[in-house]
């Protein structure tokens, strides 16, 4: 049996009388793209900052490689990371290639500057950015292009495991699609293992091997991404119909 690359087990999360998540069992193998769906405030941005080590589960275990991630060291469990942040997140008193490089200007990947810098163009370039973009700073961007940036920032270390929050909101439908093939091209050719958590449904469909609908706290439905629409579960087929009648309660 194919060890997973992440691994979820029963991992649970409470706020106060919040119980967010219910016990997630979930697993993620090597190369695999894996969205998570589900409407808001259903956890699914716990879960991502569970794997991350921003949060700690009350309950259950998140494995990397068949190992808590809290084992060894801060340093080189991040290292094998990168990250899309939802709204790009960039550093407005940084230029666009020191963003890129942030992390490869300090700490356990440090490289010498003009290192960092040629890395942050090529990267830059991979994601259809010309080079005089370089020494632009973020608030000279328009939101496509500051997606880009992230985008660019996120696989500049060569990470193992790249996580995508919310990676086309405020973007229109066209700069959409070019995200999601760039996200789609660029984990196919690093062999990266992908989590992304996202509403879009074009995301989806554009991005997934596999998908998994949180609801509730728990994983309602998981499977191949061409299984579902015909999953028969009333719950997922709710939510990627946009149906207003369901089992599924809007909140009002």
């Amino acid at each position: 049996m194919t060890q997973p690359r992440i691994e979820f087990r029963n991992v649970s999360k409470s706020f106060g009388r919040n119980h967010v998540l219910r016990g997630i069992d979930l697993s993620i193998n090597k190369g695999e793209s894996m969205v998570i769906i589900g409407g808001s405030g259903t956890g699914k941005s716990v879960l991502l900052k569970c794997a991350l080590g921003l949060l700690n589960p009350d309950e259950g275990q998140i494995l990397i490689d068949g190992r808590p991630g809290s084992e060894g060291s801060r340093d080189a469990f991040f290292a094998r990371f990168g990250m899309l942040f939802q709204g790009g997140a960039l550093f407005d008193s940084m230029t666009v290639w020191q963003n890129v490089a942030f992390r490869l200007l300090r700490g356990k990947l440090k490289r010498p500057r003009d290192e960092a810098r040629a890395i942050a163009i090529e990267k830059l370039r991979r994601v259809g950015l010309k080079e005089w973009v370089a020494d632009l700073y973020p608030a000279e961007l328009s939101g496509g292009m500051q997606k880009r940036v992230g985008l660019a920032r996120a696989i500049a270390a060569e990470p193992e495991i790249i996580f995508f929050d919310e990676p086309t909101t405020g973007l229109d439908p066209i700069m959409s699609g070019v995200i999601n093939q760039l996200i789609r091209d660029i984990v196919t050719e690093m062999g990266a293992t992908a989590m992304t958590i996202t509403h879009d449904m074009s995301s989806v469909r554009a991005i997934a091997d596999y998908v998994a609908m949180i609801h509730d706290g728990k994983v309602r439905w998981s499977g191949p991404v061409e299984n579902m629409d015909e999953s028969g579960d009333p719950y997922l087929d709710q939510f990627i119909n946009a149906r207003a009648e369901g089992p599924i309660e809007a909140v009002r």
